[in-house]
């Protein structure tokens, strides 16, 4: 088994065809084929469905230990050919949609200025699917939404958001400047999906206040809840970092006191010891956060209140 074999099986998990995975590796079709079937050889084991396409289970095994492989070695390189002014090196990086809006176009330009050398892969998801990569290795490091309860996981704050109600132009309740959660009971909302870490949160809120929540719609994504509920469709309660970007009258944000803010953090494994690329920039998140903070509504540095 050999580097060459592992980043063939990944590349074919990554473009879906032998073709396809040669171009991506600048190479020719055979050499996949011949690399892929030479592992094949070596396991014992079909990891490549040929008459109807993908992967077998098999297939799926290995190519999520060859990843955790390939960036391990990507990493040892890194470190070892990096000086503090000269990085470089690749991050997987996992965050979600809301805060992945308003931080990656200053972030990038930043990192691009700083550390051109380090090449960053971004992979939006939720918190659900971020976390269980980072801890697998598949991603260097992960942007999400607290809590996290994983040992094996380094956790590092980054800012708290408010949640706010959010209603489209001509609502009742849009120009507000607070509202308490009895102004939404039975109110039909755009609402996170039941069990989701969002729709915790907001259940209890309302459970404490003796609120019922009613959902219009239930959405897995919030920038998807944002977007519906700014064409009309039903007022919804989303961070305040949802709507970075938009024109100021695509709807109104209105503060609600009785909600928790949501923390979001940056994540990372505690074993091994993350590579120059993702602390350089960790180190340069931390300084554009510090300096957007103050133009974003609703966001705040201070994290010691979930």
């Amino acid at each position: 088994m050999d580097v060459r074999q592992l980043s063939a099986i990944v590349a074919i998990a990554d473009h879906g065809t032998f073709s396809a995975a040669a171009r991506a590796l600048y190479t020719v079709q055979s050499n996949v084929s011949g690399h892929v079937a030479r592992l094949e050889k070596e396991l014992g084991v079909t990891l490549v469905d040929r008459a109807n396409g993908g992967l077998t289970d098999d297939g799926d095994r290995v190519v999520q230990r060859a990843r955790r492989v390939l960036n391990e070695i990507d990493e040892i390189s890194s470190d070892v050919g990096s000086k503090s002014e000269n990085v470089s090196g690749q991050l997987r990086l996992g965050l979600i949609g809301t805060t992945a809006r308003w931080l990656m176009p200053a972030l990038l330009t930043r990192l691009h200025e700083l550390h051109p050398n380090v090449r960053v892969i971004l992979h939006e998801g939720a918190t659900s699917t971020i976390a269980p990569n980072v801890h697998g290795g598949e991603f260097h490091a992960g942007i999400v939404h607290l809590p996290i309860d994983d040992p094996d996981l380094v956790v590092e704050p980054l800012f708290a958001e408010d949640l706010m109600l959010m209603v489209p132009q001509g609502h009742p309740l849009h120009g507000n400047d607070a509202t308490p959660l009895a102004a939404i009971d039975g109110m039909p909302m755009l609402l996170p999906p039941t069990g989701s870490a969002l729709r915790k949160v907001l259940d209890r809120a309302a459970a404490s206040a003796n609120v019922r929540l009613r959902a219009h719609a239930e959405i897995d994504g919030v920038r998807l809840i944002a977007a519906l509920a700014a064409d009309g469709f039903a007022p919804a309660i989303v961070p305040a970092t949802a709507t970075a970007g938009w024109p100021a009258d695509a709807a109104d944000l209105v503060p609600m006191p009785e909600l928790p803010r949501r923390v979001v953090a940056v994540i990372r494994r505690r074993r091994p010891t993350p590579s120059t690329a993702t602390r350089v920039t960790i180190e340069v998140m931390r300084e554009v956060i510090g300096e957007q903070a103050e133009a974003q509504p609703g966001v705040h540095l201070e994290t010691s209140v979930f």
